[in-house]
């Protein structure tokens, strides 16, 4: 079993531009040394200069050099009848192995395009840390004894030549290494828009355009939109990694990371007309990007936005296929299954099994749309950085803030006054923008998108609709964000959305805003007074799909702490409907006994009021079941809800609930377990329980037993 699955933390990623090696054991024999040496040659030697974003110049020397090393090392290993390499040469060789596991490295995360701007950003760094490597392979080189030359035998005197052109080479390379005069270039431009948004100002369209294009220099113009949205990517993972690590807080990294990030951001939004990966609408870039190559015209004929996982409106990376026929990214619908879900999220329908084909077609055309690109497949920010999502309420930087707000004020400017299209993009950077940074949602409440995306609920347009409501729901997890929707009359059209939403996920996502607004009881009071609230909620977690009803229950849940809702709830047939689910989940999936534990923990708060104790003791068929679920749920929280419900109708509806209960032979065995090993308060109530149960029984048994006795002494009177 793999470690992460045993409960082991899994290994974090190594950070970009630090390079880690590990030196050969002194134990090593020089044969197995040389045979590794000859394979870390031979990928330094085949790195593919053209796809760095900086130091492409250093970069070309120090292939160039691998390329003389892997000559050199091929005519030394090439022998069959050499002699036995020396051992002095083990320490040479393994200098020189330590320095090309660093180059490889290096080379390595210069070339990911994802990360063409942090590189970009930090080419003195990696300058510095190649000038180090340099350095290392000409000493390494040097310190190289004759006789492993003569091992080459009859090609001896090339091996010498071949290792002192190596040394040479690498020590030139070493003496004049320093950043390309066109990225400093760039670098000053990046920083000089940084700077107007530190200061408050607009960039000037057309600067940014040119800036962007320096960065993303042979990049196609069709392709920029998505290379922002790549390397935001990439800047968000590495900011939420640095912010979950120990220690790894590193403050100017953090503004750095922040503020590259905003540029990003900013570009998108404002400088592009079209979604990145939307092929419906040409976008506007400057003419000073180079037309696209060849490569990149090979999966133009792609429909991207069809390769993007319905869950996370991300590109996938492992497409796999559920049993209903619908595509999603392994990870996320994985995340799904294991959350207990057993629906499809597009369809709504029931997951025949949990089994996930791999969609080998959809990969191919993605891996090939990415080659195109030069961009290898890459993860987005999981789940794992969910806690890390709480640390971004700061902005890290005047800059970062600036390009955020600037940003922010254009969507909603777009949102208020845009064209369909724009509308559309803008709804989809919203939701974007709010999905993991705090300070970004902060951002967007006070700049009045809120109103605006109420307003937009009213499209059309499923897609606006739907993004408009998923905006909407990140927004509700920040408090000003549920408040300003509050504040704007929104709580009916969120409720609305519920039941008329064009999309299932849609209505999904609207009950889940009213559960976030649920939390707070003045909110409640809001949402109860609105007539149809209720009743929508109670239809959802009847009818609706699985998270649909998950939703809709936890937000009736918070609900119910206004006393009058209870009546509603009732009114409503919520009893009637929470029975179906508990009845329901006898099936013995795990959907079913999860909606199962959300309703007896529903029906247990309206079983506190009179008038729903009496609704639910109306079947007897339902309160044998909680006595059921009691014995058979293997959760603590649901046998102690079903205590909780048992308790309530045994103290509003004693006569009716207590002689059921005494014929039921399962009560006494769990209510006796939930007094041994549940909480005091969950065993508290099973003593009171089985007490009045006891005292039920012991009074029906003596006015059975009085009965007879009157009548016999009558006899004998007369």
């Amino acid at each position: 079993m793999p470690p992460h699955e045993r409960g082991h933390p899994s290994p974090r990623r190594r950070r970009m531009l630090s390079l880690p090696a590990v030196c050969p054991c002194e134990a090593i024999s020089p044969a197995p040394l040389l045979a590794s040496l000859l394979s870390l040659a031979t990928d330094v030697a085949a790195a593919d200069v053209a796809a760095l974003p900086a130091l492409r110049g250093a970069a070309r020397d120090a292939v160039r050099i691998a390329g003389l090393l892997l000559a050199f090392l091929d005519a030394v290993a090439s022998e069959a009848d050499a002699p036995p390499l020396p051992g002095e040469a083990v320490l040479g060789l393994s200098e020189l192995h330590v320095a090309l596991q660093k180059l490889r490295l290096l080379l390595a995360d210069c070339s990911r395009k994802g990360a063409r701007l942090w590189v970009l950003m930090n080419a003195e760094l990696a300058a510095s840390e190649l000038h180090v490597v340099m350095g290392s392979v000409a000493t390494a080189i040097d310190v190289l004894p004759e006789r492993l030359a003569a091992a080459a035998a009859a090609n001896a005197d090339e091996a010498r030549e071949l290792a002192g052109m190596a040394s040479r080479h690498a020590w030139r390379a070493a003496a004049r290494l320093r950043p390309d005069p066109e990225d400093e270039r760039a670098s000053r431009g990046v920083r000089s828009v940084l700077a107007r948004f530190a200061a408050g100002a607009t960039p000037d369209a057309d600067d940014a355009r040119l800036v962007l294009a320096r960065v993303f220099v042979g990049v196609g113009d069709d392709d920029a939109s998505s290379a922002c949205a790549e390397e935001a990517a990439f800047l968000e993972a590495e900011l939420l990694e640095r912010l979950e690590t120990p220690g790894g807080e590193d403050e100017n990294d953090l503004v750095l990371l922040a503020s590259l990030l905003a540029f990003l951001l900013y570009c998108r939004v404002v400088l592009f007309d079209r979604i990145a990966d939307d092929p419906k609408k040409p976008e506007v870039t400057s003419a000073a990007v180079p037309p696209r190559s060849p490569a990149a015209r090979c999966a133009a004929w792609v429909h991207t936005e069809a390769l993007q996982c319905p869950i996370t409106l991300e590109l996938m990376t492992d497409p796999v296929t559920v049993t209903t026929g619908q595509t999603y990214d392994r990870a996320s619908i994985k995340k799904w299954i294991k959350s207990g879900c057993r629906t499809c999220p597009v369809t709504g329908e029931r997951l025949r099994s949990a089994e996930l084909v791999p969609n080998m077609a959809a990969r191919g055309i993605i891996e090939q749309l990415l080659l195109s690109r030069g961009v290898p497949l890459h993860h987005e920010p999981s789940g794992k950085h969910r806690c890390a999502v709480d640390k971004t309420a700061s902005p890290f930087g005047a800059a970062a803030a600036g390009g955020v707000r600037l940003a922010v004020a254009f969507l909603v400017t777009r949102l208020a006054k845009g064209t369909p299209q724009e509308q559309r993009k803008a709804t989809y950077e919203a939701r974007k923008l709010s999905k993991r940074n705090v300070f970004y949602r902060a951002c967007l409440v006070d700049a009045g998108a809120v109103p605006w995306l109420l307003h937009l609920l009213a499209s059309s347009d499923s897609t606006v609709q739907d993004n408009a409501v998923a905006g909407l729901l990140n927004l509700s997890k920040h408090p000003a964000g549920r408040r300003a929707l509050v504040d704007a009359g929104g709580v009916g059209l969120i409720v609305d959305a519920v039941s008329v939403a064009a999309k299932v996920e849609t209505r999904q996502n609207a009950a889940a805003v009213v559960f976030y607004l649920s939390s707070s009881t003045d909110y409640c009071e809001e949402i109860s007074r609105i007539p149809e609230a209720i009743p929508t909620l109670v239809r959802l977690a009847r009818d609706g799909a699985y998270r649909g009803r998950k939703n809709a229950l936890v937000s009736l849940y918070g609900l119910l702490q206004c006393a009058d809702a209870h009546g509603r709830a009732v009114s409503a047939g919520a009893v009637a409907a929470l029975a179906g689910l508990l009845l329901a989940g006898d099936g013995g999936d795990d959907r079913g006994e999860d909606l199962a534990v959300d309703a007896v923990a529903l029906l247990a708060r309206i079983a506190e009021k009179p008038a729903g104790a009496r609704a639910v003791a109306a079947s007897s068929e339902l309160v044998t079941r909680v006595v059921d679920f009691l014995g058979e749920s293997a959760s603590r929280s649901a046998r102690e809800h079903c205590a909780s419900l048992l308790a309530s109708l045994g103290r509003h509806e004693g006569e009716r609930v207590l002689p059921l209960l005494g014929k039921l032979p399962a009560v006494m065995p769990a209510l006796y377990a939930l007094i041994a090993d549940g909480t005091p308060v969950a065993g508290k109530k099973a003593r009171w329980l089985v007490n009045e149960i006891h005292r039920h029984y012991e009074l029906r048994q003596t006015m059975q037993a009085a009965t007879p006795a009157t009548a016999e002494h009558r006899g004998i009177r007369v």
